[in-house]
C-alpha cells in the first residue's frame, strides 16, 4: 500500500490524501498505488499541500498505518508526551502503538 502525505500550507499540520482531498487523520488515507507522484505534483502545483511525498503503508484493523517509524510519529505526534498527540478522528478506533 502506498500513502500520500505532506503538510498543510496554512497550519503546517501533517495531512494525508483521502482520494478527494486532505485530512489530518491517517485513518482517512487511501492507497494511491502508482498514482501517488502524479497526485502529489498536481496538489502541490495547485498549492493545496506543501512538500507531498509517497510512503509505504499497511492496512490494519484500525485503518492505514505508515510503514516507517518517522511517518508513524508524524501521524500521531510526540512520543514522549502522549497527551499532546493527535487523537483518531473516530474514537471507536482506539489507540494504536507507534
Amino acid at each position: 500500500m502506498k500513502i500520500l502525505t505532506g503538510n498543510d500550507l496554512t497550519s503546517g499540520d501533517v495531512i494525508w490524501w483521502t482520494g478527494d482531498g486532505w485530512s489530518r487523520h491517517i485513518e482517512h488515507a487511501v492507497d494511491v498505488d502508482a498514482h501517488g507522484e502524479a497526485i502529489a505534483a498536481q496538489e502541490e502545483a495547485a498549492r493545496r499541500v506543501n512538500a507531498p511525498y509517497v510512503i509505504q503503508g499497511e492496512m490494519t484493523e484500525a485503518g492505514p498505518r505508515p510503514g516507517h517509524i518517522k511517518d508513524r510519529i508524524r501521524a500521531v505526534g510526540p512520543t514522549v508526551r502522549t497527551d499532546l498527540g493527535l487523537k483518531p478522528a473516530d474514537p471507536s478506533i482506539g489507540e494504536w502503538v507507534i
